[in-house]
């Protein structure tokens, strides 16, 4: 994935908010850490207690609505700089989904640094990329990537990392159009809402992810070049990460269905690709499919 160096990212609404504070652990986080770390990204739970969350570190006071990122104006910007392609992400994801959803309304999306308060608890890379339903923000800490890389031998290349931004995104769709509700959290299992809603988002992100060069700026400039076959199997290694079979082997060598809440990672692959390949049309399937079929 790379940004067009000239396109105009000078708009973007996203902010900052939090306090430089060390990695979870003192950057050494175990394997509880990690099944944590795992767990939440693309899944748009809070696992803050698990840490003592609660209260964001570092004391005094930090605007409500976050400080502006500065400096990321152009997309050699967000080629060099994860914040701002962050940045250039949110703004290609609120044109995609505009054009797709009626009466649209855009998320917030919240760079934190180091760790802040949200109505679903506190954000910081121990609990990974959410959507917090209440307040409809994205929260992101971008150090996220580096744990995934150093301690759980993904890829987290720049297009896995969109792909991670485009499935929280999708939570928020599923929030306004009323998957969510018609949806509601039963319990864990493969054939649980919650596997499902999971897999839809995938789908979601890889609907974006095919069409990911369409989104121009004010100037007809595309904000993104065509994916390349190395950056989609970049991406697809990021969805097998993050399979509830592989946290589960990794973490202790067995693997149990019952407890579910994300999907396989072969489910999390299929249900990418199948976005990716198809468009939007193909993602209703995983909430309406009989549990058998939501395997490839």
């Amino acid at each position: 994935m790379t940004f067009n160096p000239d396109a105009d990212l000078s708009n973007n609404t996203t902010r900052r908010r939090g306090r430089n504070t060390a990695i979870a652990g003192g950057g050494a986080v175990g394997v509880l850490g990690i099944i944590a770390l795992i767990a939440g990204p693309l899944l748009g739970i809070d696992l803050s207690g698990l840490f003592g969350g609660g209260t964001a570190p570092g004391g005094g006071s930090e605007p409500a609505g976050g400080s502006v990122i500065e400096n990321c104006d152009t997309g050699q910007d967000a080629n060099e700089n994860v914040d701002c392609r962050m940045a250039g992400a949110q703004l290609a994801l609120d044109e995609y989904w505009g054009e797709k959803v009626e009466n649209y309304g855009a998320p917030q999306l919240i760079v934190v640094d180091g760790a802040t308060n949200t109505a679903c608890g506190t954000a910081s890379n121990a609990v990974g990329p959410f959507y917090c339903p209440p307040d409809q923000t994205v929260y992101i800490d971008p150090t996220f990537f580096q744990l995934m890389q150093q301690q759980f031998g993904a890829s987290a290349g720049n297009l896995a990392q969109l792909y991670i931004v485009g499935h929280e995104w999708g939570h928020h769709i599923q929030s306004i159009t009323g998957v969510m509700e018609r949806y509601p959290n039963n319990g864990t299992g493969p054939d649980s809402n919650g596997v499902r809603v999971e897999l839809q988002a995938d789908c979601y992100a890889g609907a974006w992810i095919g069409r990911i060069s369409e989104q121009e700026d004010d100037n007809g400039v595309p904000y993104l070049q065509p994916t390349t076959e190395e950056q989609r199997i970049d991406a697809l290694n990021a969805a097998f990460t993050v399979g509830d079979d592989n946290i589960q082997e990794q973490s202790s060598g067995t693997v149990n269905p019952e407890s579910f809440t994300h999907g396989t990672s072969e489910q999390r692959q299929r249900w990418f690709a199948e976005g990716y390949q198809n468009g939007l049309g193909v993602c209703e399937q995983p909430l309406t499919l009989p549990g058998d079929q939501l395997d490839p």
